[in-house]
């Protein structure tokens, strides 16, 4: 078994399409949030940018993130995205202790 995995995510909607990513999140969360090792997954708006969100994601292991990642929710999610993001989505790995 593996540690603890945190990230960061960065989307970017289409132009004024920001509230779909909400509602498509508000939607997706709480299934999430129910897998087995979903440590966290909140979203969270970028200030004075209405189409960008920052997602916070912890996962128990590499496992519980695998089965997240291949669980029929997240690959309707992933589809589903498309039609309102301006692009892949940019994943931010973080280290298991802040530096300072």
């Amino acid at each position: 078994m593996s540690g603890t995995l945190r990230a960061i995510v960065l989307i970017t909607t289409q132009p004024g399409r920001g509230a779909e990513q909400i509602a498509a999140f508000a939607a997706l969360a709480p299934v999430v949030r129910d897998e087995p090792g979903c440590l966290r997954y909140d979203l969270h708006s970028v200030n004075g940018d209405p189409d960008g969100c920052v997602l916070f994601e912890e996962w128990a292991s590499a496992e519980a993130l695998q089965k997240h990642d291949a669980s029929e929710h997240m690959i309707a999610a992933d589809a589903a995205n498309k039609a309102f993001r301006a692009g892949p989505a940019e994943l931010l790995p973080l280290s298991t202790a802040p530096v300072a």
